[in-house]
């Protein structure tokens, strides 16, 4: 039997497992971008709310090991690295299950990802620039 979309031979079960998978990895990809726009976030507000608190004057304290200027840098660092990881991962396991089917969809998530990506870098550079 011939899939839906009339692009090679298979079955309906395995047409509809291919389906399934190709949503599960989806469903990931979100779930990782949703954590890092979280972290991204979360490090932007930080230091954000310290710049206006200390009215721009962001120097630790002699005491303090790291300042929220990078406690930003690391946590807008770290979501970024999730979501490049997440990505390239999520690009792998495309690939392989286009060996096993010739359909070539793109990916909405891949998208709203690489969108996301460019926010994130442009508030490393704004914490790293003092923007």
């Amino acid at each position: 039997m011939a899939n839906p979309t009339g692009t090679g031979s298979m079955d309906e079960g395995t047409w509809l497992a291919y389906e399934r998978t190709i949503l599960a990895h989806e469903r990931t990809l979100m779930a990782w971008l949703r954590t890092a726009v979280s972290l991204i976030t979360f490090g932007f507000t930080i230091y954000k709310f310290f710049a206006l608190e200390l009215g721009g004057k962001a120097v630790p304290k002699p005491h303090q090991i790291i300042g929220p200027r990078q406690f930003a840098l690391i946590m807008i660092a770290i979501g970024l690295f999730a979501l490049i990881a997440a990505t390239l991962q999520n690009i792998q396991y495309r690939s392989q299950l286009r060996k096993a089917s010739r359909e070539a969809r793109y990916s909405l998530s891949s998208l709203v990802t690489a969108m996301i990506s460019i926010l994130g870098l442009l508030a490393m550079a704004s914490v790293l620039f003092r923007w």
